[in-house]
């Protein structure tokens, strides 16, 4: 297998990046192709003793980057020749399995659509991170590639969800929630009641109803559905509020003698408590709804993060999802492929 993988997307591009390559090539044992530009990967290589190993790798030659300020659309315009758009487009060409990058998530988005193309029928593809929950992780689709959404968007989020959920992560029967402002089946304006109709309609997705923003980390559904716009403000509050409790657990162990005591006799269980609420974990998002793998790693990604991603990457491609989805999604949702 070949995994596409832009070298210099992300916070930490292109060090984090090529440490991570490399330590996925050696434990999942498969190839890399390296987008971006050749004398600086071999630059980063030789300060970080990795010349052998990267030696080991393609690299798509390109000079340009999409920086994380860059607009979405320059993927397909300006930044034609950036590490991005030039690994989306090697992916398009069949040069390689799957494509992942840190870069920016808009863009990659963007990407994904206009480069790799959609699945036909599949209105938008979607940013579905997995995140951590009281009881394992859950996947959240859409967490902001769409801003604006029909009902029929989020009944498609929950089957390709549904199909990844099931065979990457191994949930054997992935429960779907929809986010709303209550749980009763009228709450909500226009898009959560027509969705809400939909989904307990849908006879291949095991709909449980609306959720609450408070069910979300409380085990409430491993398919977590919103708009774009909603989505990606939870996962930013998410993202935000474990953060700032895992710091006050680590000011209250430190504020005294007594208390660094008591955290060495527990070290292991927070160790081990940080690591479940670490949105890292699992490595980033896949961009679902594309006619091939697209992986978005996060971008603050460290070499371990990228590996994982890598991994998840790996899994995606071997799980046949996509065909899955090109083979049910599409032909129930019936609807004519439109402009993103």
């Amino acid at each position: 297998m070949k995994i596409i993988v832009d070298a210099f997307g992300g916070d930490n591009a292109p060090g984090e990046i090529l440490k991570g390559c490399v330590q996925a090539a050696e434990e999942l044992g498969i190839e890399i192709l390296l987008s971006g530009n050749r004398a600086k990967i071999e630059q980063a290589a030789k300060e970080l003793e990795l010349t052998e190993a990267i030696a080991k790798m393609e690299i798509l030659e390109c000079d340009d980057v999409i920086s994380m300020h860059d607009e979405p659309t320059s993927v397909i315009k300006e930044k034609a020749n950036s590490s991005m758009a030039v690994g989306l487009k090697a992916l398009a060409d069949g040069k390689g399995d799957a494509f992942a990058s840190a870069g920016n998530s808009g863009a990659l988005v963007v990407g994904s659509t206009m480069i790799v193309k959609r699945i036909k029928g599949i209105k938008r593809v979607t940013f579905a991170p997995v995140m951590p929950k009281s009881e394992g992780f859950f996947m959240l689709s859409d967490g902001g590639a769409n801003v604006d959404c029909r009902p029929i968007m989020l009944l498609q989020f929950a089957q390709m969800g549904t199909a990844y959920m099931k065979h990457v992560m191994k949930v054997k029967n992935p429960r779907v929630g929809l986010v709303n402002v209550g749980e009763e089946d009228h709450k909500g304006d226009e898009l959560r009641i027509e969705t809400n109709k939909l989904m307990k309609e849908a006879k291949d997705i095991n709909f449980v109803g609306n959720i609450e923003g408070r069910d979300v980390p409380l085990d409430g559904a491993d398919i977590v559905i919103a708009d774009g716009f909603t989505g990606n403000v939870i996962l930013k509050v998410y993202e935000g509020v474990a953060t700032a409790v895992m710091s006050k657990i680590k000011g209250i162990f430190t504020k005294s003698l007594k208390n660094k005591l008591a955290a060495a006799a527990v070290m292991g269980d927070m160790k081990e408590l940080k690591k479940s609420m670490d949105y890292h974990e699992h490595g980033g998002a896949p961009i679902m709804g594309a006619t091939k793998p697209v992986f978005k790693i996060h971008g603050s990604a460290k070499a371990k993060t990228v590996a994982s991603a890598l991994r998840l990457t790996k899994n995606y491609v071997e799980s046949g999802v996509i065909d899955i989805i090109a083979e049910t999604v599409s032909k129930k949702s019936g609807g004519e492929d439109e402009t993103a």
